[in-house]
């Protein structure tokens, strides 16, 4: 059995149900055949050998096939938001309610959404990242204070790759998905970034850096591994 190869893309489709597409990375440093699912996008890359036959990419594919429809239904499902659904929010968990006036408000554990449900995802994801960014604003103020070291521009973005950088220029760009984390993980990540308007690299002096802005940050650096990827199901 042959699968269409779409040669402009390097693409495979998969048939069945649902059909898969797979996509190809050839590389001159691979040595095998290898496959990764991305559990934020759920696509699947195979990488394999600038040179590998084609017709060894499919038979791969294909004898991967119960592995790969297995992992994409272990895939965490995306959460829309609505009323009557629920929303982490500073570590605790939001349920989001119709509200009022012009401005979504925060009552308890309810979030308040004024407006037609069609308006929700906008709204939520709006108040989501004011908030982010007045959080994000203090604890950056905070730490480039206590360093000494001022910087640029603070930058929100939806990033899935990190959660913060920091530009030569002194910019600091943060995920706004910090936000529904605990705060003290939210602070931990400001810290590292900070950090680095000192230490533009990770070494052992950049991390004497962050210890002291933020003593103990192994446990938040932890909570982001297990927990982080599920901020990211959460579709505004």
């Amino acid at each position: 059995m042959n699968l269409p190869l779409n040669t402009a893309d390097r693409q495979f489709t998969l048939p069945g149900q649902p059909e898969i597409t797979v996509v190809l990375r050839p590389s001159l440093r691979a040595r095998r055949l290898s496959l990764r699912i991305s559990r934020l996008k759920g696509q699947v890359t195979l990488s394999l050998p600038q040179f590998c036959p084609m017709v060894q990419a499919e038979n791969f594919i294909l004898e991967k096939e119960s592995w790969i429809r297995a992992h994409l239904a272990d895939l965490p499902s995306a959460t829309q938001a609505g009323f009557d659904r629920q929303v982490p929010f500073a570590g605790r968990t939001l349920t989001i309610c119709p509200g009022q006036g012009r401005q979504v408000e925060l009552k308890g554990d309810l979030l308040m959404v004024p407006g037609r449900e069609s308006l929700v995802p906008a709204r939520v994801k709006a108040f989501l990242k004011v908030q982010a960014r007045l959080a994000l604003q203090e604890a950056v103020d905070d730490y480039s204070q206590r360093l000494g070291h001022p910087y640029g521009r603070l930058t929100l973005r939806d990033t899935t790759s990190r959660w913060g950088s920091c530009s030569t220029q002194g910019n600091l760009n943060f995920s706004w998905r910090l936000i529904m984390a605990p705060p003290e993980v939210l602070r931990y990540v400001a810290a590292h970034e900070v950090a680095h308007l000192e230490q533009m690299n990770h070494s052992a002096a950049f991390w004497a850096i962050v210890e002291r802005l933020f003593p103990g940050h192994q446990a938040q650096r932890d909570w982001l591994k297990r927990n982080g990827e599920d901020l990211h199901r959460y579709q505004f």
